[in-house]
Order: C-alpha cells, then structure tokens, then sequence
C-alpha cells in the first residue's frame, strides 16, 4: 500500500512539474514573440545573448537604424514644405496641393501588407537595401518632372518614394526590439524615434532655405526642388551601398512562435480595443498630418508674412514631438497610457480652439503647441489597440500599419474645407478628430481581454 502511495505521489509530482515546464516555455514564448508593424510574425530568440560564446556587437546596425529613421523622418516631413511650394508654383487649390500627403499616406494603406509578404521573402537586411534603392528612385524622378514641370509626375515620383519608405519601416521596426538586452528595449526605441525626430525637425528649415525661398521667381519653381532631391537621391544610394557591404544580425522571419490566443476569439474584429483602435490610429495620423501640411499657409496668412518665413516656425511644430517623445518616456513609466493619451487629447483641443478663435501669434503658437501633444499618441494608440490579442496580434499589426492611410483622407478632406470655407472651419475637422482619441484613452481601448 505505501509502495502505491509513493508511486501515487511520484506521478502526481512529476504531472505537476510538467506542468510548471510548460507554463514556463509558454512565459517565455510570450516574452520573445516579436511582431513589427507590418504584421510580419518573427520567430528568434535575444539577441542579448551571446552566440557561440562570441559578444555581438550592434553598434553598426543601431547607427544605421538611426540614419534610417532620420532619413524616414526628414523625407516625410519635407512633404510639408512641398505643399505650400506646388500650391504656388503651379496655382493649385488647397485640396489639389494636399495631394502630396494623400498619395504618400494613402502607399501605407496600399503597399504595407504587399511589402511585409516581400520582406518576409528576401529577409530583413535586404528589405532595408530595397527600401532606400527605391526611396531614391522616385528622389530621382524629381529631375525630370522639374525639367517638365509636370505636377502629376512629381506626384508620381513621391508615390514611389512612399514605397520605399513603407518598405524601410516595415523591414526596421524588428531591429529596434532585439538588438541588445530586453530589458533596454524601450530605451533604444526612444532613442532611434529621437533621431527620427530631428529628421522631421530640420526638414522644414532645409526647405525653407532651399525651396521655398525660390518662391518669388516663378519661372525657377520646378527648379527649386530638383538638386535637393538629387541630393537626397544620391545619399540614399550611398547608404543602401553601406547596408549591404555591412554584418548585420539575421532575422529569420517564420511562423508566430505564440499560437495560442486565451481569449478564443472567432477572429481578429472580436477585440473591442482593436475595432476602435484602428479608427484611432486612422484619425491620428490624419490630425498630425493635416495640421503640419497646412501650417505654413496658415502662419502666412495669420502673420502676413511670405511662405517662406512662415515655413520655419513648422520646425517648432516637429520639435515639440521631440520633446514630447523625451517627457513621455518618463511620464509612461509611472502614469497608466490611457490617461497621458486622454490629457493629450484634451490639450490638443484647447489649442486648437484658442488657436482658431484668437489672432497673431497667439494663433500662431498655440497651433504649433499640438505638435508636443501628438508626440506619444501614436505609440499608446497601438499599445492599447493590440493589448490581450494574443495570436490575433501579428494580423492587427497589419491592420493597423494600413490606419496610417489617414494621413491621406483626412488632409484632403480639409483641403477641401480650406478651399470651400474658412481657416476656422476648416480646423474643426483635426479637433474632431482628437476628441475621438479622447473617447478612445477614456472608454475606447477597454476590452476584457486587454492587459493595459
């Protein structure tokens, strides 16, 4: 009988450990399972650890990160500057002119999913070569769209740098997350945005000085914009030649090494933060953007000033996401996302309201001061939309990369309020759309399965 018993107890506690084994590989697959934005599942382990007993040494691929991010961030932001010069240059409307930002948002919605399936195919460090190949072909095109002054050819050549940009950040993003210790992750995610946001802010001062200052002579309008992007085209090149000559660490990009879901889902719409998340994310995108598109014409006509003197105030505009990126990696760490997203939504709609109902400079930097409040949105929006989708959350990753094609809708659309209506007017729609990101950091993002 007591020979039963052990045997009883040695089987109960061998069940027991099995168990404890499997709750553990689990943990860690969870701890591991790494997606980027383009929905592209990632199947490794830490690249913390050493291989085959030999240190890694990620400095040459943390520094091309950030040349990667600041080129992102300075080519994205020079569509701002972009607007102001065709609108006068070819004697568009504002909804005409706001298709430089609508068919380079409107890529991501296009191109984002097609462009993880590529990655996914030539690997990761050749995404990235493929990315700035292409960024710099369209750069290129500008020659000879300025040569015949064709606005649909440039709007053409941007379509194509938009792809190689999407192709750039859908092949980056998973770098950021595994080069070095987990535990530091956010830090360097921090770090590589900051760089992308002094792209974003030394754009609009490049083009100012070389581009909008040709203002005054028509006859030079297409001109203006030909040997900066020339420029822009060859450094591209000389970087995508570096990525490829440089070690970089492998990826292998294979099947999601987290298949279980504990919520049991039907699919990826059954999450109640996903559905209002990606409206989020949608009108995010589309606010920021409108808002630094329009900036400079906005301060012109406010400050009676020329495009040009108005184009510098735009690099504030961008600086304050620097700052704020800065503050909102301290504030995050001790105060719950949903809240700092809901006191951001909030300031934004107070200086957009002031903004548009006083005059002068008040007008003018209350406007830029919702460049501070957009600057960790777009981070939270995401964190919250795919909290608790377990396997769901490769797919809503994809889904959510599309979002960013509000950039697009939404700045047109106010183009056409421009045009039809008044300044005051036409803001209503970006202070729209921050009170749906008020709604979403108050009730919005709660779900049952939802960790956050």
């Amino acid at each position: 009988m007591e020979s039963g018993k052990a045997v009883s107890m040695f089987r109960a506690d061998y069940i027991n450990a099995g168990k404890r084994w499997k709750q553990l590989q689990k943990r860690n697959r969870q701890k591991f399972n790494i997606h980027n934005m383009a929905g592209i599942p990632i199947n490794t382990v830490s690249m913390a650890e050493p291989i085959g007993g030999q240190k890694q040494n990620y400095t040459p691929a943390l520094i091309i990160l950030a040349v990667l991010y600041f080129m992102m961030g300075f080519i994205t932001c020079l569509n701002d500057t972009l607007v102001p010069f065709f609108k006068k240059g070819f004697t568009l409307s504002y909804s005409e002119s706001s298709l430089v930002q609508f068919y380079f948002f409107l890529t991501y919605g296009i191109a984002s999913i097609p462009a993880g399936k590529v990655v996914e195919k030539v690997g990761y460090k050749k995404g990235m070569v493929l990315g700035f190949s292409v960024a710099a072909v369209g750069a290129l095109l500008f020659f000879p769209a300025s040569v015949m002054h064709q606005y649909s050819l440039f709007l053409a050549a941007l379509f194509i740098v938009a792809v190689g940009i999407v192709l750039l950040q859908v092949a980056a993003n998973p770098y950021i997350t595994i080069l070095g210790p987990a535990k530091t992750a956010s830090s360097r995610l921090t770090l590589i945005q900051g760089v992308g946001s002094i792209g974003t802010t030394t754009a609009p001062l490049f083009g100012a000085y070389y581009i909008l200052g040709s203002l005054r002579d028509s006859a030079a309008s297409s001109d203006a914009v030909r040997y900066p992007y020339l420029g822009i085209a060859a450094v591209l090149i000389i970087i995508a030649l570096i990525v490829s000559r440089l070690s970089l660490p492998e990826i292998v990009a294979g099947q999601d090494i987290n298949p279980e879901n504990e919520a049991s889902q039907k699919s990826v719409f059954s999450f109640r933060n996903l559905n209002y998340g990606l409206i989020g994310l949608f009108v995010y995108v589309g606010a920021e953007v409108s808002v630094g598109t329009f900036l400079t014409n906005y301060i012109a006509d406010i400050l009676k000033i020329s495009e040009s003197a108005a184009n510098n105030y735009v690099a504030f505009y961008w600086g304050g996401m620097l700052v704020g990126r800065l503050i909102g990696s301290v504030l995050l760490k001790s105060i719950r996302a949903s809240v700092v997203l809901s006191v951001c939504a909030v300031m934004a709609i107070i200086l957009i309201f002031v903004s548009i109902n006083s005059e002068g400079y008040l007008a003018v930097w209350t406007m830029i001061a919702v460049g501070f409040c957009n600057s960790i949105m777009f981070a939270i929006i995401f964190s919250l939309s795919v909290s608790g989708l377990g396997k769901y959350t490769t797919q809503a990753s994809g889904l959510l990369s599309t979002a960013i094609a509000g950039g697009a809708i939404i700045s047109f659309c106010q183009g056409l309020l421009i045009d039809n209506s008044t300044w005051k007017i036409a803001f209503i729609l970006p202070m729209v759309c921050y009170i749906y990101i008020l709604f979403y950091g108050l009730n919005g993002y709660k779900s049952k399965f939802s960790s956050l």
